[in-house]
């Protein structure tokens, strides 16, 4: 009887499981970029279970994103995410999906640095605003100039999401393409845009 050679996509999805180990992999970006969508079927693919931070949020403070900044602001908010996220973060591995903001909160960002992995999904604006305009639950573009202010929030952002451990380029393809490459940068340990040596 002969050995069962694995398929390559057993053994990429084998291989990113193993460098994982028992860290949780966090996802990390701007609002629109995937990282709900993609996360799910990487935990799959990792045989763990997967979390998404604000669905978290809304689940605890039986609210929702909207009416948590409309009723205490963004401060508030932001630090109701950092101890959410913080108590997601104990158990482990599983995929946590973070919200547009949580990465950008040094306090958030010490705790995901601190044994996880975490991955930006980067995206251009023209990616992001055809993603987001289809939709009017994002409490940071209700202002004059939406596509103006998603800009301004990449401006602001993008230095602070190179901190993670991994970039991957989202863009529009299929689910199941965008998963690979996820896993494939976790096994290389590195980016797909060579940020790291």
């Amino acid at each position: 009887m002969r050995e069962q050679v694995p398929t390559p996509a057993e053994s990429l999805k084998d291989r990113a499981r193993a460098a994982l180990g028992q860290r949780n992999l966090v996802l990390v970006g701007l609002m629109g970029v995937g990282k709900s969508s993609i996360g799910r079927p990487v935990a799959q693919q990792l045989g763990i279970p997967f979390v998404d931070s604000d669905a978290e949020i809304e689940r605890v403070s039986r609210m929702t994103i909207t009416e948590l900044f409309a009723a205490y602001g963004e401060l508030e908010f932001r630090a109701l995410e950092t101890r959410v996220i913080k108590r997601l973060l104990r158990d482990g591995p599983r995929v946590v999906s973070t919200g547009g903001g949580a990465f950008i909160n040094e306090s958030t960002r010490e705790h995901v640095k601190c044994g996880s992995l975490s991955v930006w999904l980067k995206a251009d604006l023209d990616l992001l605003w055809n993603r987001v305009n289809r939709h009017d639950e994002r409490p940071l573009l209700k202002t004059e100039n939406p596509k103006q202010t998603l800009e301004n929030l990449m401006n602001e952002r993008y230095p602070i999401y190179q901190e993670a451990d991994l970039t991957v380029l989202s863009r529009d393809v299929g689910k199941d393409i965008m998963v690979r490459e996820v896993l494939a940068a976790i096994v290389e340990g590195k980016t797909a845009e060579n940020k790291m040596p």
